[in-house]
């Protein structure tokens, strides 16, 4: 979720200033590391160094339902199902919002996206909290499902 502009548009600057001298966080936690000589990070961290773990790679998650449509509206309404999808996969494979090290979001407009960024973080920190990964947005011409907006895959690591 890299946007430009002050740190409430997508997310508090990530552990800013962290140099990642530790092997990871505290407690085995990932580290989230953001060299102070980079621009502040907005809603991403530019590098998580992880202890050993176990990796789980998360498919591409849309906004699908149960019955396999995609439903919301908009980007906000879309990434919000995409993510708690990726979350429910995470989980159900032993990770905790916590546990994610790398994703990567792949939007449709990424205009849109972007004038959408502070209610992306809005939805992010209501369900991961103030931990961001080492992320990317990428625009796509289009997903596998049609009228997907938004996709998101990722990386775990599971101590």
């Amino acid at each position: 979720m890299r946007e430009s502009g002050t740190d409430t548009e997508a997310g508090p600057s990530a552990g800013s200033g962290d140099n990642g001298a530790a092997a990871g966080g505290r407690g085995g936690e990932p580290a989230r590391i953001n060299p102070p000589h980079l621009a502040p990070p907005t809603g991403f961290s530019h590098a998580v160094r992880t202890a050993p773990g176990t990796m789980v790679f998360l498919a591409g998650q849309t906004a699908l339902d149960g019955a396999g449509r995609i439903v919301g509206d908009g980007i906000v309404e879309q990434f919000e199902r995409a993510l708690t999808n990726l979350l429910d996969v995470a989980a159900a494979a032993g990770a905790r919002p916590s546990d994610l090290v790398k994703l990567t979001v792949f939007a449709v407009d990424v205009a849109d996206y972007r004038r959408h960024a502070r209610d992306l973080g809005t939805v992010w920190k209501r369900l991961v909290g103030s931990d961001y990964p080492a992320m990317a947005v990428i625009g796509a011409t289009r997903l596998w499902d049609e009228t997907a907006l938004v996709e998101i895959e990722g990386i775990a690591v599971v101590r």
